[in-house]
């Protein structure tokens, strides 16, 4: 899967290997525990063991994006219930990737890691600021505003 072709110096993948994983959990750091100042200890969780994580690399080697699919029970928690609904979660692009293309490119690596697993949708729990960008990807908001993390979302989903 390679990204967009306005930017042909980065790849999505999915993280198979150890590298690959703390390449995500090192982003993740980045974004949300130091820049966005979620509490290191509930950014990591137990979901993240059995989670698909994908991971957006620069052609240097440099990480630059990461995101999470939750699927079978520990999605079920998250999606109401339902066992073919994933969990897309802990999207997060450095800031210097920004605007290139990464995010869009990591949510759909993650709705190909749902569809050959099975899945007939995704969630997701979106900060309010990114609403628009989900939006723009197909993603559909319902429910009220909810806090997580001290910071507003609303759940979101889209069918495969």
């Amino acid at each position: 899967m390679s990204a967009p072709s306005h930017d042909p110096s980065y790849t999505v993948r999915v993280a198979e290997d150890p590298a690959d994983r703390e390449a995500c959990f090192a982003v993740r750091k980045e974004v949300f525990v130091v820049e966005q100042g979620v509490p290191q200890e509930i950014e990591y969780d137990a979901h993240d063991a059995g989670a698909v994580h994908v991971l957006a690399v620069h052609e240097d080697g440099t990480p630059l994006g990461t995101g999470r699919l939750l699927h079978g029970e520990a999605a079920a928690a998250k999606a109401g219930g339902d066992p073919s609904v994933g969990s897309l979660g802990r999207l997060a692009v450095n800031q210097a990737a920004r605007g290139l293309g990464v995010g869009a490119a990591l949510v759909r690596a993650i709705e190909e890691a749902a569809r050959t697993r099975g899945l007939a949708a995704v969630d997701l729990h979106a900060q309010t600021h990114a609403l628009g960008f989900y939006e723009a990807l197909g993603y559909v908001a319902y429910g009220p505003e909810f806090p997580d993390a001290g910071i507003p979302h609303r759940a979101m989903r889209r069918a495969l």
